[in-house]
């Protein structure tokens, strides 16, 4: 009877957990783009236009590239508009705050116009050898850059720029994400960072193999983080990792990857590649 009594009551427990726990984040392909998305870099969803922002490099990651764009496409993957920004130099990282998208290039942050894809300001970092990603905190207004040359965090706020943290443990550091107040930081030993604005205590969340080039939250202190050679891993609520994907002998890439909580649709920039790939989380 105690038994019994056991199992039943597990069962209910489990049932009533969110999904994100249960959530197993097994990858299961749903569409490709054409090839027309010359080296993608990263995707950003938008929840408010339901459209998806992908940052083409379209080349070499270097400070004569000027062919860089972003383009526009549907949640089912066809292109609304190929060059939605353009005349921009080695796009990669993407984050929202109010109606302007802002895009890092080499050595500064690019901010756009939601509304016509026009190029409205630029923002110098001092030093900078190679701007990364990108992190909003829509709450604070702050957009977090990450320098991978220099292995450090940059904060963007009213028009100026700052430094946050640089120094070991620091290094090559790429991927970002703000949750909860806290900005997640995917560093090229392949450590996933959290980080307090406040205090700038680092405290260690997982460790995969190699540098963390895109880090998703599916709730719940679970993620998904990628790296560039072409693995996806899923890290669990307690730091435990594993891996979900691995294209590293088929030689495409999985860079700085976007996602829709909502249909949980995971977004792949395939760099090399030149395509974006989608993945239902099941």
């Amino acid at each position: 009877m105690r038994k019994v009594f056991f199992v039943a009551f597990v069962a209910l427990l489990f049932r009533g957990m969110p999904d994100a726990v249960a959530q197993t984040a097994d990858l299961k392909p749903v569409w490709e783009t054409d090839t027309t998305i010359r080296t993608p870099e990263s995707v950003l969803f938008d929840p408010n236009q339901n459209v998806l922002y992908v940052a083409c490099i379209n080349g070499g990651p270097s400070l004569d590239n000027k062919g860089s764009f972003i383009a526009k496409l549907g949640l089912d993957g066809k292109v609304i508009k190929l060059k939605f920004a353009e005349n921009l130099n080695s796009t990669k990282g993407m984050g929202i705050l109010g109606d302007k998208l802002y895009v890092t290039e080499m050595n500064q942050v690019a901010e756009i116009a939601l509304s016509s894809g026009k190029i409205l300001n630029r923002y110098p970092i001092a030093g900078a050898k190679f701007l990364n990603d990108i992190a909003v905190d829509t709450k604070k207004k702050i957009v977090y850059i990450t320098d991978s040359g220099n292995g450090q965090v940059w904060a963007l706020a009213q028009g100026k720029t700052s430094e946050v943290l640089s120094g070991a443990p620091l290094k090559g550091t790429n991927g970002l994400l703000v949750e909860n107040d806290q900005v997640l930081i995917g560093n090229g030993d392949g450590t996933l960072y959290t980080m307090n604005p406040a205090t700038k205590q680092l405290n260690t969340v997982a460790k995969v193999s190699g540098g963390i080039d895109g880090i998703v939250a599916l709730g719940n202190k679970q993620y998904i983080v990628t790296e560039w050679g072409g693995k996806i891993w899923h890290v669990k609520a307690d730091g435990t990792t594993e891996l979900k994907l691995d294209t590293t002998k088929e030689k495409i890439n999985t860079a700085d990857v976007g996602y829709n909580p909502k249909t949980k649709m995971l977004f792949v920039p395939t760099f090399f590649h030149n395509t974006v790939k989608a993945y239902s989380l099941n």
